[in-house]
């Protein structure tokens, strides 16, 4: 998450092991039940603050994909009870809030099978999706408070995802394997990676994790039901100028693969559940081209940012990351980073891969973070600290740059900020001498830990929760570790696994996060102590990440064949939604332009034929999309004419096709809506037309719904 200037502004205005067993395609003995599901949790594509940038500008004005929840559940076929459900979700990240209504309806709707224990809430970290759903105050100051409706639309999306999941449960088999994608991601703080010990980074090729992680699902045939992958790329694809709902580099190559293995489905209806998960992701980026200076007329346009601030010109708006498509566009990046994503998995799931044997568990318990005390290796008692976030967070990343004079890489040893010192007091309670040297050397910007008017600005309490499928174990993370905190992670609990006997040397450990509760960042100490937006971020201080470690390794033994008992845990995090606060207005009415009716088309399609690559566009009278989100439906269609039947080939959720909403005048209540379709590449010949659905709200009366179509054209 990037962007912290617009809260201000709008404020003030394991290295994984795998032995190489060879498994092909075949048939095996049912060990486990498998179910996989898909949902469509997209929420209002216009009008809304979308989650990831923070930037108070970057209000959706449309729909490119549909943000989905994919489910796949693992139970013993044995003993059903031992179960455990991943979701896969496409948002930045998980929530408190939006989960315990998960568990919530799916512990009502299956009494003791479903709970806090055994569900797992995963986002993709993708910045394209719609925000306002997190419960704390913080990540809701852009999107204008909490937006009831994202999160809602999260939430029914995620449950039915899970319902049918669960309605498809059916023996099967798993295997594991994996890959290397060595051009899909670089790091994006290289000098603060380089803070790590030498003879530790030696260890290690890359100063990011090139390795991919599958997890197949198979049927009792050997016939592939879906996959979960795990591979670490932030999803800024899709740059903060983009308005348009979509999925970033994940989503896109869960379409890529669940459209190859059933093309003629549409997306959100496919048997086949692909879930591209994401893992250590902190200080990844998946723009592989490097962070350059756009600054026309100056002397260093066109060079590389400076390495330890990533500024241009001492300031950071100028810096840049640029994708493998950033001559074309930041979509075309999306596509490329996504289709190798995509790709990897296909080698993965036509390759060697190991059999995945033996028990199902889970545990799961809540930890406050903001005063825990353990005691490290040394033998030295240490705390994590309240909430707090330094200066560098308001220096955004190379991804998404901040404002104002933030910059990277400023600690306690040279503060670059003497107003903000003077100012900060006003935006959050100054903090104490204590909390400064508990957070040191980060300079405090906000203490958000200490501020809870009119409610609580950043979680003190997070959800550790480990899920184990025979000797995988995905270690489900509040939080976004960066490359050297995921590797210290992973191979601190695969070690801790086999020397207490839970697991033996073919034990295989993956991260997969931010999920449940979002906390942020957590990097090694001595990324800490660098403070560029990675460190800056890291909520709890210095020993945030030896404080997972310390808390995952202790709940080992409940992973256990034969464990019993439940682990303490402190108390749940206090419901916010209650107390949430929104600005967000409603829609008051639509209305058409005089003489004309709701779906008028105002600019029709071209009489002349299309080709390969034209765009099609037609442009209809409009009603605001909030009316109706849609769900499991679409808000355009593409029709070809076949047999002399219509029949829809494209929907709003095809990476060909944009839906975009103008609000022409406010007063009036009129807006137009535009739609287009890019022609692929292999696209049959023949005659189409471009459908539009949409449902407007009278100022007396009830929401209707109405449909239009386009005039028919040609492909040639």
């Amino acid at each position: 998450m990037v962007g912290i200037v617009w809260y201000l502004a709008a404020f003030m205005a394991s290295t994984s092991l795998f032995d190489g067993t060879s498994m092909g395609v075949q048939s095996v003995s049912a060990q486990y039940l498998l179910g996989l599901g898909i949902g469509d949790i997209t929420g209002p594509v216009v009008e809304t603050n979308m989650m990831g940038y923070a930037s108070l500008s970057q209000t959706d004005t449309g729909l490119h994909m549909r943000q989905r929840s994919r489910a796949f559940i693992v139970a013993e076929a044995a003993s059903p009870s031992n179960r455990v459900v991943f979701i896969n979700a496409d948002i930045a990240m998980g929530d408190t809030g939006v989960r315990r209504s998960i568990i919530s309806q799916l512990s009502t709707s299956y009494p003791g099978v479903y709970d806090a224990k055994n569900v797992a809430f995963v986002g993709t970290h993708q910045h394209a999706g719609v925000g306002g759903y997190l419960e704390d105050l913080l990540p809701q100051i852009t999107s204008l408070g909490y937006v009831k409706q994202t999160a809602d639309a999260i939430v029914a999306g995620t449950v039915l995802a899970v319902k049918r999941a669960h309605a498809n449960l059916a023996p099967g088999s798993l295997s594991l394997g994996n890959t290397t994608i060595l051009d899909a991601n670089i790091n994006r703080s290289p000098t603060a990676y380089l803070a790590n010990p030498a003879a530790e980074r030696a260890r290690y090729q890359y100063n990011q994790d090139k390795e991919m992680t599958v997890l197949r699902f198979d049927d009792t045939n050997g016939n592939a039901r879906g996959l979960l992958s795990f591979f670490a790329v932030h999803g800024t694809s899709l740059y903060e100028n983009n308005t348009l709902v979509s999925t970033d580099n994940k989503g896109m190559a869960a379409f890529l693969y669940e459209s190859f293995v059933e093309p003629s489905a549409m997306p959100g209806n496919t048997s086949f559940v692909a879930g591209f998960t994401q893992s250590n992701v902190g200080d990844t980026s998946p723009n592989t081209l490097g962070a350059f200076c756009e600054s026309p007329g100056k002397a260093y346009d066109g060079l590389p940012c400076d390495a330890d601030h990533s500024t241009c010109g001492g300031t950071v708006q100028d810096c840049h990351g640029r994708g493998p498509g950033f001559r074309i566009s930041d979509f075309e990046s999306n596509r490329i980073i996504g289709e190798k994503q995509f790709e990897a998995a296909r080698t993965v799931m036509n390759g060697a891969r190991s059999p995945v044997n033996g028990t199902v568990r889970s545990v799961h318990i809540y930890v406050d973070m903001s005063t825990h005390s353990f005691t490290l290796p040394n033998g030295t008692t240490v705390s994590t600290c309240p909430a707090a976030m330094g200066f560098s967070f308001a220096g955004g990343t190379t991804d998404g740059p901040g404002a104002f004079d933030f910059v990277q890489g400023d600690n306690s040893s040279d503060t670059q900020n003497p107003f903000w010192e003077l100012v900060k007091g006003a935006i959050t309670p100054l903090p104490s001498a204590a909390q400064v040297a508990c957070q040191f050397p980060k300079p405090i910007l906000l203490n958000t830990g200490y501020a809870h008017i009119p409610y609580d600005w950043a979680p003190s309490t997070v959800d550790i929760q480990m899920l184990r499928v025979g000797n995988f174990v995905m270690l489900i993370m509040p939080g976004e570790l960066t490359t050297m905190a995921g590797r210290r992670m992973r191979e601190a609990l695969r070690a801790e696994l086999i020397s207490s006997g839970v697991l033996g040397s073919d034990a295989y450990v993956v991260i997969a996060g931010p999920a449940n509760t979002y906390a942020h960042y957590v990097t090694t100490r001595e990324e800490y102590s660098v403070q560029r937006y990675e460190g800056a971020s890291t909520i709890f201080g210095q020993f945030t990440l030896e404080a997972y470690i310390d808390k995952y390794s202790s709940l080992v033994p409940f992973l256990a064949d034969n464990a019993t008992g439940t682990p303490p845990s402190d108390l749940a995090p206090v419901d916010q939604t209650s107390k949430a606060i929104s600005l967000q207005s409603g829609v008051l009415f639509d209305s058409a332009p005089f003489k004309k009716t709701f779906g008028t088309v105002l600019v029709d399609v071209n009489t002349t034929p299309y080709h390969a690559g034209d765009v099609v566009s037609a442009q209809f009278v409009g009603a605001n999309p909030r009316n109706n989100l849609r769900l499991e439906s679409t808000f355009l269609t593409v029709d070809q004419l076949v047999d002399g039947q219509w029949k829809t080939v494209r929907s709003d959720s095809h990476p060909s096709t944009t839906y975009q909403w103008v609000r022409v005048d406010t007063i009036l209540g009129t807006s137009t809506v535009t739609i287009t379709w890019t022609i692929e590449s292999g696209t049959p010949f023949g005659t189409y037309r471009l459908s539009y659905f949409g449902d407007s709200k009278p100022l007396i009366g009830s929401i209707s719904s109405f449909s239009s179509i386009s005039s028919s054209f040609t492909v040639s």
